[in-house]
């Protein structure tokens, strides 16, 4: 199974120069950055470092996702934060993890064994509401619902027939249509450490309220798999 790692990037040169360099050749077939318009250098630097580069054609994460999904080959794809959130070093085990047997496997911050340093009282008790509603309504068990990394199938990708237009909602889809569809998840502890430098591009009531918005709108419409 190929692994393909797709880094999505927004002005993030700081932590691309800290965090790349930690992410081995060995643990990957294909590695892209899917840029959502940088100005501060982050593109001249994954260009020079020989990475595979794309701008999005489409906006937000959305359109981030949507053209990650056109340019990866893998059959592994692992979704990666470049601005410190994601710890390399677990790329290794969601990888094992799917060949086990997996569809899904998320980093968990809230995991026993794992913590986020970048979690205010306000991310941290919206992002438990957020787990709990989704665990409730659709049966999961789920610690960490809508954290970006994690890896998934090429496979399930397709089954699930994805389709959400609102801004930072993909991801929770992903979770919310595996639980739907009684996908084989599990989750590993993984820390979030602090950001480094650039500007975090949540917002949290806006994203929070899209989220579940999708929720109540999975909840009563059937999905037919692809």
């Amino acid at each position: 199974m190929k692994v393909s790692v797709i880094v999505y990037s927004m002005n993030e040169i700081d932590g691309m120069k800290s965090v790349m360099p930690k992410i081995k050749k060995e643990w990957y077939d294909q590695l892209l950055i899917i840029d959502g318009g940088s100005t501060d250098g982050t593109l001249e630097y994954a260009r020079a470092q020989g990475y595979e580069v794309y701008r999005q054609a489409g906006h937000h994460w959305v359109g981030a996702y949507e053209e990650a999904y056109r340019r990866a080959t893998g059959d592994i794809l692992i979704d990666f934060s470049p601005d410190g959130n994601s710890v390399p070093e677990a790329i290794p085990e969601l990888v094992k993890k799917i060949k086990e047997g997996y569809d899904m496997v998320i980093a968990s911050r809230y995991m026993r064994g794992a913590k986020s340093e970048d979690d205010t009282l306000v991310t941290g008790f919206g992002n438990w509401i957020i787990t709990q509603t989704m665990n409730l309504l659709f049966g999961a068990h789920y610690t960490d619902s809508i954290v970006m990394y994690r890896a998934y199938t090429r496979q399930m990708l397709k089954a699930l027939g994805l389709n959400e237009t609102i801004n930072q909602a993909p991801t929770a889809q992903l979770s919310v249509r595996a639980a739907k569809y009684k996908m084989r998840v599990a989750e590993i502890p993984a820390d979030e450490p602090k950001r480094i430098g650039g500007k975090r591009k949540m917002k949290i009531l806006e994203d929070g309220f899209n989220i579940l918005k999708l929720m109540l709108r999975e909840l009563v419409t059937p999905v037919s798999r692809n």
